[in-house]
């Protein structure tokens, strides 16, 4: 599926990658307030006060978490989750999900894709496709190496 999306025009597989990651995200969303709504159904014991403060808190700074969270690896689908648990407004939720499903389409729409390109002309036999792949690869390494450094850095003695 991915060779077909990279070889559509940019603004085709934007609109179909927004498209996907706007159906995944409303479903985990909706599987949140679906799962609260049967687990207050079946426990109809009064609520604890510091789950009110949750929820006020998910109003307030919660758009900003959806939208960000397209930008993340690994905790995107439990932010979606949470956003549902707690009932986040449909208001606040779906601009924030459009917004960051924007973001993580054009991203995948340019630098994923062209992975997906960079990756099947290895596999053909490319060496320039293997070289783009190991080439990215060792960026990836360096930046990482680079902010553990700094991080060990700014931690050190004598520092705050």
């Amino acid at each position: 599926m991915l060779d077909t999306l990279a070889a559509l025009p940019f603004w085709q597989a934007f609109v179909a990658l927004w498209a996907i990651v706007m159906a995944r995200s409303n479903a985990t969303y909706w599987l949140g307030r679906g799962a609260i709504a049967g687990w207050r159904r079946h426990r109809p014991r009064p609520e604890p006060e510091g789950r009110a403060r949750a929820e006020a808190l998910i109003r307030r700074l919660g758009p900003i978490a959806v939208t960000l969270s397209y930008l993340t690896v690994g905790i995107q689908t439990t932010i979606h989750l949470t956003a549902g648990l707690l009932r986040m407004p449909l208001r606040s939720y779906l601009p924030a999900a459009a917004v960051g499903s924007m973001a993580w389409a054009a991203i995948y729409a340019t630098i994923g894709l062209a992975l997906v390109n960079a990756w099947i002309a290895a596999m053909a036999g490319s060496w320039y496709g293997l070289a783009a792949i190991v080439g990215l690869i060792v960026v990836g390494v360096a930046t990482w190496l680079l902010g553990r450094r700094r991080a060990q850095r700014g931690t050190g003695a004598g520092r705050p």
